[in-house]
């Protein structure tokens, strides 16, 4: 599997700011902000979709949600906010590297979201 953008972001190839690092994960900002508070917790483990995860990732993934409400929390939006996954194509998803949108900051209806 050929490096993500989300693989060149986190190795330092491609600058952006980090609002959150550890050792499984990063957060940036979306480039294309749905709401006024929309980031990306993003894994450091490149797994292309949700559907492709192992009973290996279980942790992991617990992990970016419990990351995914504390930056919520940080930015001012603990108390309402969308967490989305994307998972193919047919819902939007461009960037093949598993990642969780945290959107808040804005008032919702009952649409889902791409991206």
């Amino acid at each position: 599997m050929a490096d993500s953008l989300f693989t060149r972001i986190i190795n330092g190839e491609i600058p952006s700011e980090m609002l959150h690092e550890d050792d499984h994960c990063v957060v940036i900002r979306d480039i294309n902000p749905q709401a006024p508070v929309h980031l990306l917790v993003i894994p450091r483990k490149q797994i292309e979709t949700l559907a492709d995860a192992q009973a290996v990732d279980q942790a992991l993934l617990g992990h970016l949600m419990l990351v995914a409400a504390d930056m919520a929390r940080k930015e001012g939006v603990g108390e309402g906010f969308r967490l989305v996954v994307n998972n193919g194509e047919s819902v939007g998803m461009t960037i093949y590297h598993l990642h969780l949108h945290v959107i808040g900051g804005s008032t919702f209806g009952e649409a889902g979201m791409a991206g």
